[in-house]
Order: structure tokens, then sequence, then C-alpha cells
């Protein structure tokens, strides 16, 4: 009679999967987690803010929309894992993921922040007035600025300001949190 082997036990097991941040509602006690929910909070905000002012200039702040909604949605896919804990079961070293993840979120916001801001300071000069005892509207240039010249509303121009403000706060946010996971990453 002849038996078949054992198996071998390191041939059927897992290493452990590498994650320094604490799993379950903890990780929104840490730094870490606070900079994912401003992320995903301020974010959340600049996709808002940028689709609400009818994307006057398509061609630039299509890429904002873009790194905006792409962001928003992973980094909640993030906390999420770590929140309710899959990250656990996931054997991958979350370490490298986490400097990884952030890395390439903080070159594309910064990308998008830069677009976000020249669009604002593209409007320069330009101005839509009403004129008066009319509802007719005029388009009024003082000096255009540069190569590139949007024309917006002041309502657009305003809420994009507050888009180019948040989109400043996402990228430090990312920038923060791929130090502190270049850090983890480290050790």
């Amino acid at each position: 009679m002849s038996s078949e082997p054992a198996p071998n036990p390191d041939a059927t097991s897992f290493p452990t999967p590498t994650i320094s941040l604490p799993l379950g509602l903890g990780v929104l006690r840490t730094y870490s987690g606070a900079l994912v929910s401003l992320e995903i909070l301020f974010g959340g905000l600049v996709w808002i803010l940028v689709a609400s002012s009818n994307v006057p200039v398509p061609l630039l702040q299509g890429w904002v929309m873009f790194v905006s909604i792409t962001t928003f949605l992973l980094s909640s896919c993030y906390l999420t894992l770590l929140i309710t804990g899959l990250a656990d079961r996931i054997n991958t070293n979350w370490n490298f993921v986490d400097l990884f993840y952030h890395f390439l979120a903080l070159l594309f916001y910064f990308s998008a922040f830069v677009l976000e801001a020249a669009t604002t300071a593209a409007n320069g000069g330009a101005h839509v007035n009403l004129l008066p005892n009319s509802t007719e509207s005029v388009l009024c240039i003082t000096y255009p600025r540069g190569n590139i010249f949007t024309v917006m509303t002041y309502t657009q121009y305003s809420i994009n300001v507050t888009a180019t403000i948040f989109a400043f706060f996402v990228t430090l946010c990312y920038g923060c949190s791929m130090v502190m996971g270049f850090r983890r990453w480290m050790k």
C-alpha cells in the first residue's frame, strides 16, 4: 500500500498581510485615517464644485473632474477596506500599497490643482455685466492675461476659486498621507 505524503504546511498557508494601521473603527483615530477622511471630504467638494460650475472649460476641467471622482472612489474603497477589516484578509504589503496609491494620487491631484488654478486665473479681467434697464448682458474684457482666455460668470468664477482652494487642500492631504505612508513602509 502506498500512501500519499502529508501536505506541506508551508505550501497551504499564506504569509500574513503587512499592515501597520489598525483595522476597524480604530483607523479613524489615527492621523492616516483622519487624512484619508479629509481626502474623501475635500475631494468630494472639489467634484461637486467643479460640476456645479457647469464646467465652463471642459478641456481643462475634464481632467479635474476625472481625478476628483476617481480618487474619491478609490479613497472611499481604501478606507472601507480598513474599517471593515477586509485588508487583513487580502495578502499584500498594505504599507507599500498605501505609499504607492498616495504617491499617484498626489501627482494626479497636483496636476488637477494646477489646471483648476489656471482655468480660474485665465478668467482674468473678463466678466459679464447686465446692461442697465435691460435684460441683455454684455461681455466686458479689461485685459486678458496669458495665452488661455476663459469667460465665466461671476458665480462660475467664485465657484472655481473655491474649487481651487479645496483642490489645494486635497493635494496637501495626499502629500501628508504619502509622507506618513513612506515612514510606515520604511519601518
